[in-house]
């Protein structure tokens, strides 16, 4: 078993989009949209901040109340396209259910969605055109490309089918070209048999978000298992009462593999590094147009 150290690879691509910007004399600069004080956004924003800092990218943090209205949100998001120094804009989920988060997430300008989920992204990653990708597709991708994983010929399972994660990720493997050119299988929580079809993959993409839930039984001797989930469960040993876990049970499945991903320590720092990149990518995007 080779443990692929998500880690070590962001710092890499981080020290590598650092040197990028220290070259350029105006500073990529992203927009952080935060709605309420979901404790778990307010982490996630802070890390965020934090790896642009590093990067050398301007950051803007805007804190909405969560009684704010969708109309208000999207003039919020207007203000953020028409302003030319910012390069990059990034609305935090979840959003309050009284928001429409698909409306709100296409109402980015294209140039601007880091986070790759504007609808006109996504229909360019299917025409495999050059476009922005969702962080977490883009960062297994990146995991898979650095560790030098073959990927054409082989047979891919993702088990999950959201728009952020599993369709995405679905489609750079499936891509022509380098790290593309595999056999896609989508499963879901209605696929009946699902043990008996991740046991044929050579690659297993976990991204269901329940904790713990691919078994050894579930995955072939050699395979490559990446596991994008991170749930909180309880443990009375830790001083927090939790602990993260994926939605790989780690200790049992990693034995059978040849090469899996920690949770945490794995998929989530290549997140926030694929950001970062797409901030850069969108930041000299506008300085060529």
């Amino acid at each position: 078993m080779n443990l692929i150290d998500g880690n070590n690879i962001a710092e890499s691509v981080i020290n590598e989009l650092k040197e990028i910007v220290s070259l350029q004399v105006e500073k990529p600069c992203v927009a952080f949209v935060r709605v309420g004080n979901d404790p778990a956004s307010v982490s996630y924003v802070r890390k965020k901040e934090k790896t642009a800092e590093k990067v050398g990218i301007l950051s803007k943090l805007y804190v909405l109340p969560n009684s704010i209205s969708e109309n208000d949100l999207l003039e919020r998001i207007s203000e953020l396209n028409n302003d030319r120094t910012v390069h990059g804009i990034l609305v935090q989920a979840p959003l309050p259910h009284h928001i429409n988060a698909r409306c709100i997430f296409n109402h980015v300008a294209p140039s601007k969605d880091v986070d790759g989920f504007h609808a006109e992204n996504l229909g360019k990653l299917c025409q495999e055109e050059e476009t922005f990708i969702s962080c977490t597709p883009a960062g297994i991708s990146e995991l898979i490309k650095r560790k030098k994983i073959e990927t054409e010929g082989k047979h891919v399972v993702i088990v999950g089918r959201s728009l952020i994660v599993g369709k995405p990720a679905g489609m750079l493997f499936l891509k022509k070209g380098i790290n593309g050119n595999s056999t896609v299988t989508f499963c879901h929580s209605r696929t009946p048999n699902l043990p008996e079809i991740t046991r044929q993959a050579d690659i297993v993409v976990a991204a269901i978000g329940k904790p713990l839930f691919i078994k050894p039984e579930m995955v072939k001797t050699g395979a490559v298992v990446i596991d994008v989930g991170i749930n909180r469960i309880s443990d009375p040993s830790k001083k927090s009462g939790f602990r993260l876990v994926g939605d790989v049970d780690f200790e049992k499945v990693a034995p059978k593999c040849k090469f899996i991903t920690p949770v945490p320590g794995g998929v989530g720092p290549m997140t926030v590094a694929m950001l970062m990149s797409n901030t850069v990518q969108a930041f000299l995007k506008s300085r060529s147009s």
